[in-house]
């Protein structure tokens, strides 16, 4: 099982970025100079701290202390005042160094900054949290989970405790059951009772990982009809009720959370400096180029630009360092997230992949021999899987339909069913799927995802996402001929609202083709832009018109042309306006389109990462894309995860499953 995530966003998304040709010998004498004699150089002084890395920063101070005999923080302390000392001297401290300090003074002053406790502790991952504990204890010599204890209470304490611990799970795959019992037990622990089971909360929320966690909150909307914070908001009150809010959203979108934070600092009468600074400093070499993305994209206008009006003199100056550039600027593209993602869609425009499979067909084929050999291994007492592997395993779809015919008029028997018969579990849904064409099983995957309680709505947007024209028609009447029934209306009796016709629009296999039609592709640009003003209804429906028609070169010309008028990728649109399993639909056609290898190579990943193998997915993309572009799959894989297919097959399979799922696989990268 997957989760959605930031997948997608690859490289450095810090707006600071460490110095080229560093030396901070030269960088210490800089700022010795800055502030020698009568007033100081705040201009120097911005702009070296603000253009090194933290790390760098800390080399400074080294070097200062060695040349001059002096702490570079008392003298920038003794230079600088205000709002403008407090950013500077934060951007001097160690990243947990800061974070312990931003909490010694939310919990020791008069009364306690709860938003700030609130902020820190729900937002960073394990790392962070044993860093800056370890950081508080050297620092001021006492315990953090002491200090907050003392200051707090109820369940708001008992979650900050949790939370403390740095035990969240890391886990980004996780089994339907785990996902089920946590969103039914959420909503049993509230909506369905009266009074609230906090301890539920408290545990899930504090220790479950976020990408579990996404998927927990689409299962709860689906069991409660109503989003998760919803719910919280009339379960739970005051600080606890802001904390648990707080963590859904950091685990939603952590970027999104800090935008919104940002924007209220600013807005209004007044500013929550304090607040202001302290997220400019510690998201500077995290996400602040994200961070600037959902700030604009939510409230239509650029960081720079608030920041700006809202600030004065050399505090202001520093800000706008930190954030880098302003996304407002009239045709310019987004500094860094749009024009990188610009550069994606040209790339996979220009792109031709020779797509290979890694199964070919057999040289000197005999089909008679091979029904010998596999009668023969599945006869008498026992059964030789391995020669049924090497058989199976290393014949093309087409000869395996030809290997079935010579079985029944050679034999009189049904090699299908003697299969059945001999072999079971895994290694028997896998071979049995290396025998039907690839419409009967594709066919087959499809009814079984909507067989039983509930529906498998992934494996649908699998398939029905990623076939062509041909493979669909051919899906089609394979399942109307193994289930008489037309797989359009099992579609619609199984599913509702727009992912349906979503659905239905794929299963008609009308996708247009041919190359872009750049006219038309701004066109089409310009209304998928329009549509976000627009009520959720007639956007989804105008999404689904563009996505499900056009063709793929036409819709990467439209993707680059909506960069162009928005400043941001289609992918980053679909994830804020798009909710659930529509959402999870158009992103599985868009990445199909970006790179439909590397799409599959990111399912088989989630398939064998964490606690528990998903097989049905693990298998089905084996089997369906072995002669197609599992050689590209394979690749992409490597390139990704820096370890081989093969590799991660062979450490989370066993057996004579393993073996065919190798067999097909082919040679380790």
């Amino acid at each position: 099982m997957s989760a959605k995530g930031k997948g997608s966003r690859s490289g450095y998304r810090g707006s600071v970025k460490a110095a080229q040709n560093f030396s901070a010998n030269q960088d210490a004498e800089t700022l010795y100079n800055a502030m020698k004699g009568f007033g100081s150089d705040k201009e120097t002084i911005i702009d070296l701290l603000t253009s090194r890395s933290n790390a760098q920063r800390q080399e400074i101070c080294t070097c200062y202390k060695t040349l001059y005999g002096r702490d570079l923080i008392d003298d920038l302390k003794y230079e600088l005042t205000g709002k403008f000392e407090r950013l500077i001297i934060g951007l001097m401290k160690p990243p947990a160094v800061y974070d312990a300090k931003e909490l010694r003074d939310a919990i020791k002053g008069l009364g306690t900054d709860e938003k700030c406790v609130i902020e820190i502790l729900a937002s960073r991952n394990n790392k962070q949290i044993h860093e800056l504990t370890k950081a508080y204890k050297e620092v001021y010599e006492s315990d953090l989970e002491a200090d907050i204890v003392g200051d707090t209470s109820g369940h708001f304490k008992k979650m900050l405790v949790v939370l403390l611990q740095g035990t969240r799970e890391k886990d980004d795959v996780v089994s339907d059951d785990l996902v089920a019992q946590d969103a039914k037990e959420l909503y049993e622990a509230g909506e369905l009772q009266w009074g609230t089971t906090e301890s539920t909360f408290i545990t899930i929320l504090g220790t479950r990982s976020f990408c579990h966690l996404q998927l927990v909150f689409d299962e709860y909307q689906k069991i409660a009809g109503k989003e998760i914070e919803e719910s919280l908001r009339s379960e739970l009150s005051g600080d606890f009720e802001k904390l648990m809010l707080a963590v859904v959203r950091c685990a939603r979108n952590t970027q999104e959370y800090f935008a919104c934070r940002l924007y209220k600092a600013m807005k209004g009468m007044g500013t929550r400096d304090n607040t202001l600074i302290r997220i400019m400093v510690s998201r500077s070499e995290i996400d602040m180029l994200d961070i600037r993305e959902e700030f604009r994209m939510k409230f239509e206008k650029s960081l720079h630009n608030m920041i700006r009006s809202d600030t004065s003199g050399d505090y202001k100056r520093a800000l706008l360092r930190l954030c880098g550039g302003d996304d407002d600027a009239a045709g310019e593209f987004f500094p860094e997230a749009a024009q990188i993602a610009y550069q994606i869609w040209e790339v996979s425009a220009a792109t031709r992949i020779e797509l290979k499979g890694t199964v070919q067909p057999a040289p000197d084929f005999k089909p008679e021999e091979d029904a010998k050999a596999l009668r023969k291994a599945m006869k008498g007492f026992g059964t030789d899987e391995e020669t049924i592997i090497n058989i199976i395993t290393q014949r093309s779809n087409a000869q395996r339909q030809q290997l079935r015919q010579q079985f029944k008029s050679q034999l009189g028997r049904d090699l299908m069913a003697d299969l059945k018969s001999e072999i079971g579990g895994t290694l028997q849904k896998i071979i049995l799927g290396l025998m039907m064409t690839p419409a009967q099983y594709d066919a087959k995957q499809l009814q079984k995802a909507m067989q039983g309680m509930g529906t498998d709505e992934r494996a649908l947007i699998e398939i029905l996402t990623t076939r062509t024209n041909d493979e669909i028609r051919a899906i089609n009447e394979a399942y109307k001929e193994a289930y008489h029934k037309s797989l359009e209306d099992s579609i619609g009796s199984e599913t509702s609202g727009h992912f349906k016709r979503l659905l239905i629009s794929l299963i008609q296999g009308n996708r247009e083709v041919g190359e872009a039609d750049l006219t038309r592709a701004m066109e089409d640009a310009k209304e998928l832009c329009s549509s976000t003003d627009e009520d959720s209804g007639s956007m989804e429906s105008k999404f689904i018109s563009v996505l499900c028609m056009r063709s793929y070169p036409h819709l990467r010309r439209v993707f680059q042309d909506y960069i162009k008028l928005t400043n941001r990728d289609i992918e980053q649109t679909i994830k804020n306006e798009i909710s659930g399993d529509l959402r999870n639909a158009l992103m599985a056609i868009v990445r199909s389109i970006k790179n439909k290898p590397a799409f599959f190579a990111e399912r088989l990943y989630k398939s064998m990462k964490g606690a528990g193998t998903d097989d049905r997915t693990l298998t089905r993309i084996m089997v369906s894309r072995s002669e197609i572009d599992l050689l590209n799959i394979r690749h992409e894989f490597k390139q990704m995860y820096d370890v081989s297919l093969h590799t991660f097959i062979e450490g989370d399979t066993s057996g004579d499953y393993s073996s065919v799922l190798l067999a097909l696989c082919g040679d380790e990268d």
